[in-house]
């Protein structure tokens, strides 16, 4: 099947040099084509160009193919969210509105709140009704321009919980067009655990990540290093495990303090340090040349209200950054990027140029595909949304309560 996007008003993202992620000044700059052309052979993208080079009479012998005029609209390389817990087993509003009467995440959390709250009914949830609620979620945010995502699991806590949230995220990879990255997390202690600390860690090293790792359920690991959570020693252990079955490091890091997390990811060559909200002189400087994605959450910081992560001054020091949804129950209860872009720009100060690199190349570097996607390049997958009528790109975190995006491609094919 040959799809030919024509009279592309503005193909943005373009990317002739396939980099892996973009970083510091250059993030200011995106490359466009105006009036231009995108041409898709089965899942792959093929071509593309200014109109007048577009020769439809070589396509003359070609059988199915499918044009699509796209006068007044733009084409985008699809958003790839790099931390998300889309499997979850039900929505926390009243923590929301607890959270409006005064109390902190704290204290809904020592109440039975938070990440235990989360964990329990995942527990009582069946495996067909969790994937089935995930499912819908996952439609969600295609239809907003998602095409490429990381779940993570972390809210079952115990072996069985666990291995559940992981097969239901096989079963998604299984029937989903969307590309789908796994992710074990060790997210929190246990409740019959919190003293108990060294044996949760052996469940966790000797059982959860060796079973994991024999079903091949999780691409990678991540551990949640902060205060209250998982200390850098014990992340350090946990990562170490990961390695030794094959499964590359992450962290959420510097949420809440100072954690040292970053050091830590840094250490093991983490895929993506995230949340990033404590960040200073030493942070700045062990991610400077390393091989680990700065990623920022800006919907979990928005919805907390916490302190922000300083990404003016990363991408001023010469690093890549990449923003994620971290659509959660309990603290981002939303995947949609389009939003993400406009926190980008209003909270972190970043122009629309940054915000567009931050959600589609180098959070494609977060999640390890962005050989095959994140921008417009020759023989990249065709993960693709067209806009409707739209002035510029700036528009789209402009108009932050309006879904601008008219179609959605999936490995080459309309949605």
């Amino acid at each position: 099947m040959k799809l030919i996007l024509e009279n592309i008003k503005e193909l943005v993202q373009v990317d002739p040099k396939s980099r892996l992620w973009v970083a510091g000044k250059s993030m200011s700059e995106v490359q466009t084509i105006k009036n231009a052309f995108l041409v898709v052979q089965d899942e792959l993208i093929e071509d593309f160009g200014p109109m007048e080079k577009l020769g439809l009479a070589d396509f003359e012998g070609d059988d199915l193919i499918m044009e699509i005029d796209c006068s007044g609209k733009m084409v985008f390389p699809s958003y790839c969210d790099s931390h998300t817990h889309l499997v979850f087993a039900a929505t926390r509003e009243l923590e929301f509105v607890d959270r409006i009467k005064g109390l902190t995440y704290e204290e809904i959390a020592k109440n039975g709140g938070g990440i235990l709250n989360s964990a329990k009914r995942l527990h009582e949830m069946s495996e067909d009704d969790l994937y089935t609620q995930a499912m819908l979620r996952l439609d969600e945010i295609a239809s907003m321009g998602t095409g490429a995502v990381e779940i993570k699991s972390g809210y079952g806590l115990t072996t069985e919980s666990e291995l559940k949230m992981l097969r239901v995220i096989r079963r998604m990879k299984q029937h989903s067009p969307l590309m789908i990255k796994s992710t074990f997390l060790a997210h929190a202690f246990p409740l019959e655990y919190r003293g108990k600390r060294e044996e949760y860690m052996n469940l966790l090293i000797n059982e959860m990540i060796p079973l994991i790792a024999l079903d091949e359920l999780a691409d990678y690991v991540d551990v949640f290093c902060d205060w209250g959570f998982f200390t850098m020693e014990e992340t350090d252990r946990i990562l170490m495990a990961g390695m030794k079955h094959e499964m590359k490091g992450k962290v959420h890091a510097n949420e809440l303090a100072n954690s040292g997390g970053v050091q830590v990811g840094v250490k093991y060559n983490a895929l993506s340090a995230d949340h990033l909200e404590f960040v200073g002189d030493e942070e700045i400087a062990a991610l400077m040349g390393s091989e680990t994605m700065p990623t920022v959450l800006p919907g979990a910081a928005f919805f907390l209200n916490l302190k922000l992560a300083p990404v003016r001054r990363m991408i001023d020091a010469g690093l890549p950054v990449a923003l994620a949804s971290d659509y959660n129950p309990g603290s981002s209860p939303s995947g949609n990027m389009n939003f993400i872009q406009t926190l980008g720009c209003l909270k972190y100060g970043m122009t629309p140029e940054e915000t567009i690199h931050a959600t589609t190349i180098n959070s494609a570097y977060a999640m390890g595909i962005s050989e095959n996607y994140g921008s417009i390049a020759k023989g990249k997958v065709a993960n693709l949304f067209i806009t409707k009528e739209v002035s510029s790109y700036a528009v789209i975190p402009y108009s932050f309560g309006s879904n601008l995006i008219e179609t959605v491609i999936l490995n080459g094919e309309m949605q």
